[in-house]
């Protein structure tokens, strides 16, 4: 929302630029005309139109409210030469102030909408410059034609600032609703179509396995159901570490052995896992480490097991990831703002985190850290080697 409210501010900045920019340009032609003013308040009157075209565009650049205030003060002081210069009123000077008094000033009302206090600061704007064109004008007949036209121009002015200010975030949350309905329905496509895959896969390799063993392994040796049990549970693991089978629609599924697979491959895999069940993950740090494929199996599921504790236990929807590594270890901080919990209140007789976490780390020549108190959350340093 706050970007969109910059962009609005902007808009307006820019329309306001161009058409008080336009007002004194047009301005500047009518006071140019032959025996509209004398030669010294032509000069000077000029002078001030630069002032003011100098404020519009500082204005129009950084929004500031004194560069307002300085096209304000400059407009009227040019309202006022012309007035009081020595010839008398005559038409093109009156166009003049009617120009400064409508479009070359008015055009501040497109960027004082914004708060009460440019409010304040555009109604008063409203009255000074009423007020000027008038007694400017009062003793020449287009006194009203030029007062009609000031507030004209100004209420216009206005109406389109108040219409842009109210259009422009409707139209940037329309826009934004519709890309997060694209971006729901492009994820439900992509869900439906993995779990058709997942369902085939399943079809085709672990339960045509549990088939055959619901059936006492009939027709097939004992040695063959073995060796098909194996493949099974590596085509598992290989899935469960980010890889991909082939071929990737139903046949027969074979998987290459790999040596060592890349950390960020992986970690994007358990993020949507998490994901889907609710558990924002924030990833930090490294973004590609290599990693044995046991110590990665252990890191994986060590980690696992700390985000689906968050899940389960820490009363928070978001868990922040980091990964660092250096020449000889790679490690992983899982933390959360939850709940907290007294480490010595922890009944030592629960293997979740020991076995699950630590044990498993240490097979692989890793290890564990735990910090934690109630209120403040929770914090686990995973380490495995590389």
């Amino acid at each position: 929302m706050q970007r969109i409210l910059k962009e609005r501010d902007r808009l307006l900045r820019r329309t306001a630029r161009l058409t008080g920019l336009t007002g004194t340009s047009v301005a500047a032609v009518c006071v140019c005309i032959p025996g509209a003013v004398s030669f010294v308040t032509l000069v000077s009157v000029l002078a001030l139109f630069g002032i003011m075209a100098i404020g519009y565009y500082l204005l129009g650049t950084h929004g500031a409210i004194r560069w307002a205030v300085v096209v304000l003060v400059s407009g009227i002081a040019a309202m006022l030469l012309i007035g009081t210069g020595p010839l008398r009123l005559n038409s093109a000077s009156v166009t003049t102030v009617a120009m400064i008094g409508s479009a070359a000033l008015g055009a501040l009302a497109l960027v004082l909408l914004a708060s009460r206090a440019r409010i304040a600061l555009l109604a008063s704007s409203f009255v000074t410059v009423v007020t000027t064109v008038a007694v400017t004008t009062v003793t020449h007949e287009m006194s009203t034609t030029a007062l009609g036209l000031v507030v004209c121009t100004w209420a216009a002015l206005v109406l389109a600032g108040w219409w842009i200010s109210q259009s422009v975030p409707r139209i940037m949350q329309r826009i934004a609703s519709i890309g997060r309905a694209h971006q729901a329905e492009r994820h439900a496509s992509e869900v439906e179509a993995q779990r058709r895959q997942d369902a085939r896969l399943l079809h085709d390799t672990v339960l045509a396995t549990l088939t055959l063993l619901a059936h006492s392994g009939v027709g097939v040796s004992a040695e063959a159901l073995r060796h098909q049990a194996a493949d099974d549970a590596q085509l598992l693991r290989q899935l469960r570490l980010g890889g991909l089978p082939t071929p990737r629609s139903s046949g027969v599924y074979t998987l290459e052995p790999v040596a060592e697979s890349a950390l960020g491959k992986t970690l994007e895999s358990v993020k949507q896992r998490f994901g889907r069940m609710g558990l924002e993950v924030n990833w930090h740090g490294s973004g590609q480490v290599l990693l044995q494929s046991g110590v990665l199996d252990a890191f994986l599921g060590a980690l696992g097991e700390c985000l689906e504790n968050v899940r389960r236990h820490a009363g928070v929807a978001e868990a922040d990831v980091t990964i660092t590594d250096d020449e000889t270890t790679v490690r992983a901080m899982v933390t959360d703002s939850g709940v907290g919990f007294e480490l010595g209140d922890v009944d030592r007789a629960r293997l979740g985190f020991a076995e699950s976490v630590v044990g498993r780390l240490r097979e692989v020549g890793g290890n564990a850290r735990l910090f934690s108190s109630p209120g403040s959350g929770t914090t686990v340093v995973l380490e495995v080697p590389k």
